[in-house]
């Protein structure tokens, strides 16, 4: 019986060790064996390509992009352009009128007809409106211009 007992205990001795050893063996193998990479050559040349390809076309996309907006500014400022000329073209029509030139020299200029007085109202502002008599103005407007100049530069001298 002691014999039996004995072999039993040698017989679980050994398959321990022999456990022991292959768990060792498949740890080994496993820290040895080299990791097989999870990019592969054919990946990582496309990658390369596409990469190559974004940095090849970023510049000449920038490019249409900013050329596009600069045409949209061309547009805007040509569409104000020919806004601006139907505005001169109405205008020169009305300076064409003779009435319309007639009631701008006589607003701006205090041109009066020879048949009436003008005269210039405290507050600046000109009324040519009432004929009284055929006495001239009291002022020619370049008289007004002038002293306009004078003052302007009285001014600018006394800031000094």
């Amino acid at each position: 019986m002691g014999a039996d007992r004995f072999s039993t205990a040698t017989r679980l001795r050994a398959l321990g060790t022999q456990a022991a050893e292959r768990v060792y063996r498949a740890q080994s193998r496993r820290v040895r064996a080299p990791r097989k990479s999870k990019l592969t050559g054919r990946a990582a040349l496309l990658a390369l390509v596409l990469c190559s390809l974004v940095v090849a076309l970023a510049y000449p996309t920038r490019q249409y992009v900013s050329q596009r907006s600069e045409i949209a500014d061309q547009r805007r400022q040509a569409e104000r352009a020919r806004e601006q000329v139907h505005k001169l073209q109405e205008q020169r029509a009305r300076w064409q009128d003779p009435a319309y030139a007639e009631r701008q020299a006589r607003e701006h200029l205090h041109f009066v007809r020879p048949d009436e007085t003008g005269f210039t109202l405290r507050d600046g502002t000109a009324d040519t409106r009432r004929p009284l008599d055929r006495r001239p103005a009291n002022r020619a407007w370049y008289e007004n211009l002038w002293d306009g100049l004078d003052t302007a530069d009285q001014a600018r001298t006394r800031t000094r």
